[in-house]
């Protein structure tokens, strides 16, 4: 489980996150929105260990992400708004070199990239060179990237920028299938396709987590629409 508990970010005398708490459990997608600007990729890349909070503790399975950095990125998979790709690289050489990049034991990398290449759905290109394929194709090994070792925690930055309706659908399933072994945290804009997605909504505004949505009994309609007065102020 992923613990976050009373993180403080300012860059320089900008404060952007003001205690922000919650948890992330197993099998759970948790969506974090709110206005742009607000905060949210800075979140990630806390959570990610890419920047560290002025203050506040996150906790993955009960260890300070901080104090044991190594452990913690070994057991994480991230999607960064923008992924790095190396473009000369073929599908299959691209997620083995990553594998190796991040310790997995050689004897177990080919299963590895076998399961990647099967959740993604991207066997038939995985000896095309990355820089050759379709921009809904990268998201696609970038996304087998971030599972690739079946990491306990996902993190994934606004994962349906810039792909179709058929693009966001096939994401939406991957990230389905995954969650089944990890615990989900994601950004994004797409309402309606994250109300189909996430299990809970978590509002960041003035810094904070104004709002938690469970999407439990409530209908896509009903979570946009709450999600909406939570961004506005309302209480529902």
């Amino acid at each position: 489980m992923l613990e976050v508990c009373n993180i403080a970010f300012s860059y320089g005398a900008k404060e952007v996150l003001k205690d922000v708490t919650f948890a992330a459990k197993p099998g759970e997608i948790v969506c974090i929105v709110g206005n742009n600007g607000v905060g949210k990729t800075t979140l990630l890349k806390i959570l990610a260990t890419i920047t560290a909070p002025d203050s506040g503790v996150i906790r993955a399975e009960g260890q300070d992400i901080f104090k044991y950095p190594l452990k913690y990125r070994r057991n994480l998979g991230y999607l960064q708004e923008s992924p790095a790709l190396y473009e000369d690289m073929t599908v299959k050489s691209y997620l083995k070199y990553r594998a190796m990049l991040k310790g997995e034991p050689e004897k177990r990398i080919r299963r590895r990239i076998q399961e990647a290449l099967n959740t993604c759905n991207i066997q038939e290109v995985m000896h095309q060179t990355i820089g050759k394929l379709s921009f809904g194709l990268k998201k696609r090994v970038a996304i087998a990237d971030a599972i690739l070792l079946r990491p306990r925690t996902i993190l994934l930055d606004d994962v349906f920028a810039g792909l179709d309706r058929t693009m966001r659908f096939d994401a939406k399933e991957i990230i389905k299938s995954v969650s089944a072994f990890s615990s989900v945290v994601l950004t994004g804009h797409e309402m309606t396709d994250l109300a189909k997605l996430a299990t809970r909504f978590l509002v960041l505004s003035d810094g904070r987590i104004s709002a938690s949505i469970s999407t439990e009994s409530l209908n896509e309609i009903e979570i946009v629409s709450r999600i909406d007065n939570a961004l506005k102020g309302v209480v529902s």
